[in-house]
């Protein structure tokens, strides 16, 4: 059974920087690509990022590229996602993915299995 664990959420001023991780268990983590989404207080779920299973390509939603890193590490089964120069409009419950394939983008029906989230709240 594969799960997802999340950590690393917390309350942070803006312009602060926040690193979340993401502990993968169960299934095979460097054959399929991971990503990152985020669903904020009465608004869908969004695509942040996403990186390939060699973690060779990642690929950002405009509102967070310069900002956000994804990055992994297969020897650890983790994901990580550091996030910098952070705005009000970056608080929302952050979810790691995983995905059906070894690369994968913003659709969330690419992504089989969810972690339960950890909160990030950014104070103006």
């Amino acid at each position: 059974q594969v799960q997802l664990v999340e950590s690393g959420g917390g309350l942070v001023q803006t312009g602060g920087s926040l690193r979340l991780s993401c502990a993968a268990s169960g299934g095979t983590f460097s054959i399929v690509a991971m990503g990152w989404f985020r669903q904020a207080t009465g608004k869908e779920r969004e695509f942040v990022a996403a990186i390939s299973r060699n973690g060779g390509s990642a690929y950002y939603a405009h509102s967070v590229e310069g900002r956000f890193t994804i990055s992994r590490d297969n020897a650890k089964n983790k994901v990580y996602l550091q996030m910098n120069s952070l705005k009000p409009e970056d608080t929302a419950v952050y979810y790691c993915a995983r995905a059906r394939y070894g690369s994968s983008g913003s659709n969330m029906k690419e992504y089989d299995y969810w972690g339960r989230g950890t909160q990030v709240t950014v104070s103006s």
